[in-house]
This record gives C-alpha cells, structure tokens and sequence, in this order.
C-alpha cells in the first residue's frame, strides 16, 4: 500500500510539475512580487529604520521569504479548483491510485515551486548587499524551517481550494497571509510598535520565525525561538492538514 502510494504521488506530481513548467509565468510572478518589495523597502525606507549593527537587507530577508512561501501557495489552491473544476478528479476517483496522493502531488509542486522562488529572491538579495557568515548547519536548519513553513501553509491552501467556488475565492486566503509579517518584527524592531500591536505581534507565529531565521543568517544566539517557531509550524501543519483531509472526504463522497 505505501509503495503504491508513493507511485501514485510520484506520477501525479509530474503531472502538476509539467503544468508548473508550461507556465512559468506563475513562478515568476511569485518572485517578482516579494522581489519588488525588497527593493522597495531597502532603497526608500531602509534608511529611516534603526536595526542596530544589522544592515537592513539582512534585517529585512527572512519576512521577504516568509512572504514569498505565502504569495507562492495562493497557486496551490487555484490548480486545485481548476482540477476540480475540470473533472479530473472524477477521473482519478475511477482510477485504482491511492486517494490522498492527489492532494500530495499538489503539496510537493507547491514546495518545489516555492523553493525555486525562494532561490531567486535570495540571488537578488546577494545582489544588492545581503550577506551572512552562516556555516552549513545554519543554512540547513533555515532551509528546514522553510520547507516546514511552506508544507504548513501548502496544506492551508488545500482547504480553499477544495471548497471554494471561484478562482478569486480560492487565492483570497492568502491575503491576510501576506499581510502578517507587516505586524511582526519582519521589518521594524517590535519594540517600536504601541503597546497592542506589540503585544500581538510578540506573539503571533510569524515573529518566532523571523527572528529564528534572522539569528541563524547573523550568526547570534538563537535561544528559544526555534522551538517556538517549530511547535508554530507543526501545530498549523498539523490542523491544515486535519481539515484538508476532512474537505476532501466530503468533496469526493
């Protein structure tokens, strides 16, 4: 059983990988966006924001990847309605392949395609003064929180777009998505914030993230917040992927 599972997710990723590919257009206009903002924030508000000996760039990158991984999964949720849509999901029902390799194949090209989008915006980053003396293990443990990240919001993605109705019904999800690393400390100190919004954005997940990534890439302690930072992505994953499961129950019975 698990050996035709992980058949039937690798043929079915292909499928949605030869879709991703044939529009490249969606990958790049993942980038593009987090890219444009970058800019934005380095070139005209940059210099009017204190982060200590830390350059702004480098203050700034691990928001700008968190807004990324958010901007990419809102695709994940519109190939999933426009498969829905089309009937191939009637089609797989006829088929003797595992059920929930259909909604894993969308996962891993999600996690693929953020990943490449994820590349570019740190290429352009290099490019306009990012830099870390991060060893090997620092690397790989910010590319696991990602990846650990992206699978969480992935699967929050799969709830609209298995119960949606439109195609401006399945990526509004990812708006507010977009929008929390702007109260969070992705790109000012927290401690400039009025106190309510302090106090929310100490302690809403995105914060536990950022400055997790931002410590490992500046090579400071990181203390607590990586586990707070974990239990935040496994807790959501986890939900996600709970009520996904149960919206595609429904939505095949």
């Amino acid at each position: 059983m698990a050996t035709r599972f992980f058949g039937d997710t690798a043929v079915l990723t292909g499928r949605t990988m030869r879709h991703v590919t044939r529009s490249l257009d969606t990958v790049i206009t993942t980038a593009i966006t987090p890219v444009a903002m970058m800019l934005l924030f380095v070139y005209v508000f940059g210099g009017a924001i204190d982060t200590g000996s830390v350059s702004y760039v480098n203050y700034l990158l691990p928001g700008i990847l968190l807004i990324t991984v958010a901007s990419g999964v809102a695709y994940t949720a519109l190939r999933l309605l426009m498969d829905l849509k089309g009937g191939i999901f009637e089609r797989f029902q006829s088929m003797p392949i595992a059920r929930s390799s259909v909604l894993w194949a969308h996962v891993l090209t999600s996690l693929v395609a953020n990943v490449v989008s994820l590349a570019v915006v740190v290429g352009v980053a290099l490019l306009i003064g990012f830099r870390s003396g991060a060893g090997v293990l620092a690397w790989l443990a910010v590319a696991g929180l990602l990846i650990l990240f992206t699978l969480a919001l992935t699967w929050i993605a799969v709830i609209p777009g298995l119960t949606a109705k439109s195609v401006d019904g399945a990526s509004a999800f990812s708006y507010p998505l977009i929008f929390l690393p702007f109260i969070s400390s992705a790109f000012v100190p927290t401690e400039t914030m009025p106190g309510p919004v302090r106090v929310f954005a100490e302690h809403q997940p995105v914060t536990s993230i950022v400055n997790t990534i931002r410590d490992l890439l500046t090579q400071q302690p990181v203390g607590t917040d990586i586990w707070t930072a974990v239990a935040w992505c496994a807790g959501i994953l986890v939900v996600a992927y709970m009520f996904a499961s149960g919206a595609y129950r429904r939505r095949i019975s």
